[in-house]
């Protein structure tokens, strides 16, 4: 029998200094012990041992030459941690705050995260500390071909198949799968987020979007509501604040904040049209972040330095990085009558806020259920490239909504608690634990 906190002690003393993937483990494992302790194969195949434990982590040097035609040094990781399902997925994230620790909490959610889907993929993640930001695309480009050059060795369409993340894009895949295919001499799917012209799916960029809104659709169907008429508070306005803006207006509600590193914007006429859209695309790729422009050009309210959950709303959807929405932010928006909250960043609750909606027994999906959307098309676009295919938009848009609905189903089944409350969170842990899990068993060790 396991007991919690024993548990995360001793892997605290395995792994010191690493409180986000502690933190992640702790997470799960809160939902899944009894799961664990009532089943004996489980107990008898030591499934805590060694799904908390990755497979391999690698760590190597990246030299670069910069424009100054000086020598340059980042370090590269990839951390390849459970591969029960299938092969390896999960991004790569280019940014100076890129740390062992946390590409080991980002893969371990990642393992239940590509459960859920229900697609075949295993659980990992990669990147370095280098940062895109304020360096020229030919910078960048030497940065890409010496971090492929060492990633590649570790690398298949049937052993590991990176996406994008933070810092990672559009640009730099291209940049990414050129190395790989000058080195390896292949045309294979190893990377997911591609350009359209060389492999890549329709929908990818504004899938992470488009995917949490169809899962918060779920939500409120079964609380017997809808979307229609929903103020909506979002923050960030990268690719998946986009999809989601993009999406949720579609669906008739009314998304009307989105924020950057200066603040946030309130825009009560809602952030609901193409120009709107498009503006929030062009601030990401040549302003630094920043929203304020936004304000000045739509007539919108800029509030510096503040983070948008002071507002009152009916749903909230942190969209931008992790432990975002504090305990402090949680109260607030309770206090201002919030209904549903869906975390669209990877983990941008904090426990502390978790426990304070939870305790108001307001509905929150967990990033692993509600932002799977990017990583459920990644999946696709494997698909599309293993039977070399090109699907339409229509058909990846239905296919995306039919995982999203399948993962909100997953999510009651074990989440939906005796006085009717669903414990989304609860439900997302064990659904995808026990998928990997069985698998582990039968597999053997």
């Amino acid at each position: 029998m396991y007991e919690l906190d024993s548990f995360i002690n001793t892997l605290s003393q395995k792994n010191p200094g690493e409180s986000e993937f502690i933190e992640s483990v702790r997470e799960v494992l809160s939902s899944v012990m009894d799961t664990v302790n009532d089943n004996p194969l489980y107990i008898k195949n030591r499934i805590l041992e060694r799904i908390t434990e990755p497979d391999r982590v690698y760590s190597f040097k990246v030299e670069w030459e910069n424009d100054e035609h000086e020598i340059e040094v980042n370090r590269g990781y990839r951390v390849q941690f459970n591969n029960a399902l299938g092969p390896y997925k999960g991004g790569l994230r280019f940014h100076s705050s890129v740390t062992l620790s946390s590409l080991k909490f980002l893969a371990f959610e990642q393992i239940f995260k590509n459960s859920l889907t229900g697609l075949p993929m295993g659980g990992g993640k990669g990147g370095s500390d280098f940062s895109p930001k304020g360096k020229s695309d030919n910078e960048i480009l030497r940065f890409c071909r010496s971090y492929m050059t060492e990633l590649q060795k570790y690398l298949g369409p049937d052993t590991d198949v990176p996406a994008g993340d933070i810092g990672v894009g559009g640009r730099e895949i291209g940049y990414l799968y050129g190395q790989y295919k000058r080195i390896r001499g292949e045309n294979t799917g190893v990377l997911t987020g591609k350009g359209l012209e060389f492999g890549g799916s329709l929908i990818r960029p504004e899938a992470t979007g488009f995917g949490t809104m169809y899962f918060a659709s779920e939500m409120l169907k079964a609380h017997s509501d809808s979307m229609e008429g929903k103020r909506i508070a979002i923050s960030g306005f990268g690719n998946v604040a986009w999809g989601a803006v993009m999406k949720a207006s579609q669906m008739g509600a009314r998304v009307i904040t989105i924020s950057g590193p200066d603040g946030y914007i309130l825009d009560e006429k809602g952030i609901n049209t193409p120009e709107k859209w498009s503006y929030m695309l062009y601030l990401r790729s040549t302003n630094n972040d920043v929203v304020e422009p936004y304000a000045k050009k739509f007539g919108a309210t800029f509030v510096a330095g503040r983070k948008p959950w002071e507002v009152p709303v009916d749903m909230a959807f942190p969209c931008a990085i992790q432990n975002e929405l504090d305990e402090s932010d949680a109260k607030n928006l309770i206090s201002n009558g919030v209904k549903y909250v869906v975390e669209t960043s990877n983990m941008g609750l904090t426990r502390g806020a978790y426990e304070a909606f939870i305790n108001a027994r307001i509905p929150t999906a967990p990033g692993k259920a509600a932002n799977a959307g990017g990583v459920a098309v990644s999946g696709l676009e494997m698909s599309q490239n293993a039977m070399h295919l090109k699907w339409s938009k229509e058909e990846v848009d239905q296919r995306l909504r039919t995982i999203m609905e399948g993962i909100h189903a997953s999510c009651i089944k074990e989440g939906l608690e005796s006085d009717g409350y669903v414990n989304y969170q609860k439900g997302a842990n064990i659904s995808g634990f026990k998928k990997v899990a069985d698998a582990m068993c039968q597999l053997g060790y």
